[in-house]
């Protein structure tokens, strides 16, 4: 275990923080939401509780009305994310067994690039009456692919102007960002678009119910919003893509961003009757679920990568340089912490990946990975790409979909589970390898996120990268991290740094890397990569069947998604 000093109880009171003094961390994820309650003196977890979405993903038809969703779309109710403070907070104090006045600040996680459509007093549109039919009213999860047509005008158009700040984020924009989302909102429903009189990520909405007022925080503006050097897309650009959308960024978006980290307000009345907190706390800027993590394992310092392995994987690390690395989600200045360049990489699928073939197959993930853990590597004869989600990185193209080589009439379910994890681990190798390629070097790889107890996948996460695997010590890191940052927001710890280096904890190099095992690997991964690089070249005949199928699904689907 990593390990570092304690501070003090008279350091701790020095900062006029009593020593028995807590806070509460919140991380939303994909399908819930947990809370933690963790002492600021050494970032013990005392208590912690999850809240299930009542209505999770919404991909097939809107809850209020029933209304059929077209494929690739993904939503999310924000009544669940209230029901989260209501419950999962107030159970989280309660499991902790202490007083709620000992705890002086809140702050959350958020899954990036879930944004939604609200008034100006925060209401979102959804929850007006007369908008809860319209699927445009609704938040849209990140793993809402259905504006990946407009995510490709927004990058063609920028390569075509010459706009400096596609670079920072590796050359492409996501279908899964703020501006590709909401261009689709203006083409396919001008309406709702004319009512949305802000555009927010929920990880600043969340806030704005904790302590009443908006905010936007530094890291969605910067990795989501297109938000480079003190400033959006220029109106100009935003006109060229559609004389519509010229006003987006000044009238939907603009306002003061915060530091991570930085005390935004305090919580509200309101706020306080519903999480059982004491009015008036310290409420921390929002951050992504993935980079409020960082603290938690310990893995601010430069060229510590870590990987948040869940539903998806997030890729984040810190350098002191600023570089272009191809295909990245993007580069931004104080965007993991202050003081340096915060790199973000991505999977859109990976444990995603692992349920859908468990699903398919009825099996449990614990016997598939038993099933096939004694196999030498390669005796399957299986090569995969992890692409069932699309591709986050280093490709930037959701309209990609999985591949499986190799298959016989002896090929076992277990066999294809071994494959798909593998692919899950070379798609994160291209990342590796491009960050490095780019002269970003990477001197640790960190996990974090509820994949990190599959130890079937950590081992083959070491072989392929032929490096040590280190682990969050926390099952509960993001919402820890969160805490960590709390514990920023209301003083009693000078930055974030400082703070990890008190109350985060990580598992150094707690899976070692196979010689032998990683040199079959290598040979699979060099297949992995023909594959890669054949099935991503753009508009070549011989690469552009994977979009042709979806072009072909879709127009048997029909734009409601029904056969």
């Amino acid at each position: 275990m990593d390990t570092a000093p304690d501070p003090t109880d008279e350091e701790i009171v020095s900062a006029n923080i009593p020593p028995d003094a807590c806070v509460v961390g919140v991380d939303f994820g994909t399908l819930s939401g947990r809370a933690v309650v963790v002492r600021v003196a050494d970032g013990a977890e005392l208590g912690g509780a999850v809240h299930d979405y009542a209505d999770a993903v919404i991909e097939r038809e809107l809850p209020a009305t029933g209304e059929p969703l077209p494929p690739d779309w993904a939503l999310q109710n924000p009544g669940d994310w209230r029901a989260v403070l209501g419950t999962a907070v107030p159970a989280a104090v309660a499991e902790a067994g202490v007083d709620p006045a000992q705890v002086i600040g809140i702050a959350t996680g958020f899954t990036a690039c879930t944004v939604l459509p609200v008034r100006s007093d925060g209401t979102p549109l959804c929850e007006l009456p007369e908008l809860a039919g319209r699927p445009h009213a609704w938040p849209k999860l990140w793993k809402h692919h259905a504006a990946q047509p407009q995510a490709d005008r927004v990058t063609a158009l920028a390569h075509e102007r010459g706009e400096k700040w596609i670079k920072r984020y590796g050359g492409r924009i996501s279908s899964e960002w703020q501006f590709a989302k909401a261009l689709q909102l203006l083409e396919e429903d001008p309406d709702t678009y004319r009512r949305t009189e802000r555009w927010i990520e929920a990880a600043d909405w969340i806030v704005w119910q904790l302590c009443g007022r908006e905010t936007r925080n530094a890291c969605t503006a910067g990795y989501k919003g297109i938000y480079q050097d003190g400033a959006y897309p220029s109106a100009d650009y935003l006109a060229a893509l559609n004389p519509g959308f010229a006003d987006f960024a000044a009238t939907r978006l603009e306002h003061p961003l915060s530091p991570l980290g930085a005390r935004v307000g305090t919580l509200t009345a309101e706020a306080a009757r519903r999480t059982g907190l004491p009015e008036g706390i310290a409420v921390a800027a929002g951050n992504v679920d993935a980079h409020v993590t960082a603290p938690a394992a310990r893995a601010v310092e430069n060229g510590r990568l870590l990987a948040i392995m869940g539903t998806s994987t997030c890729h984040v690390v810190n350098s002191a340089l600023l570089a272009e690395v191809p295909g990245i989600c993007g580069v931004v200045d104080g965007g993991i912490t202050a003081g340096a360049y915060g790199y973000e990489a991505g999977q859109s699928a990976v444990g995603d990946v692992f349920a859908w073939w468990t699903r398919l197959t009825g099996r449990g993930h614990d016997e598939l990975a038993a099933g096939s853990a004694d196999a030498p590597v390669g005796s399957h004869g299986l090569v995969a790409l992890d692409w069932m989600g699309g591709n986050r990185s280093v490709l930037v193209d959701h309209h990609l979909s999985g591949v499986v080589v190799g298959m016989t009439l002896a090929t076992r379910p277990e066999e294809v589970y071994r494959a798909l994890m593998e692919a899950t681990a070379f798609g994160t190798r291209v990342i590796v390898e491009a960050f490095e390629t780019a002269g970003i070097p990477i001197g640790e790889f960190v996990v974090a996120g509820g994949l990190k107890r599959n130890a079937a996948l950590m081992q083959i996460y070491a072989d392929v990268l032929r490096r040590p695997v280190s682990i969050a010590a926390s099952d509960q890191a993001p919402a820890l991290g969160a805490a960590i940052h709390a514990a920023v927001a209301a003083g009693a710890y000078p930055d974030v740094p400082e703070a990890a280096a008190a109350m985060g904890r990580v598992v150094t190099a707690a899976y070692a890397p196979d010689t032998t095992r990683a040199g079959v690997y290598d040979l699979l991964y060099a297949e992995y990569r023909e594959l890669h690089d054949h099935f991503a070249a753009r508009g070549e005949a011989s690469s552009a069947v994977l979009h042709r199928l979806r072009r072909l699904r879709d127009d048997a689907l029909g734009p409601k998604g029904d056969l």
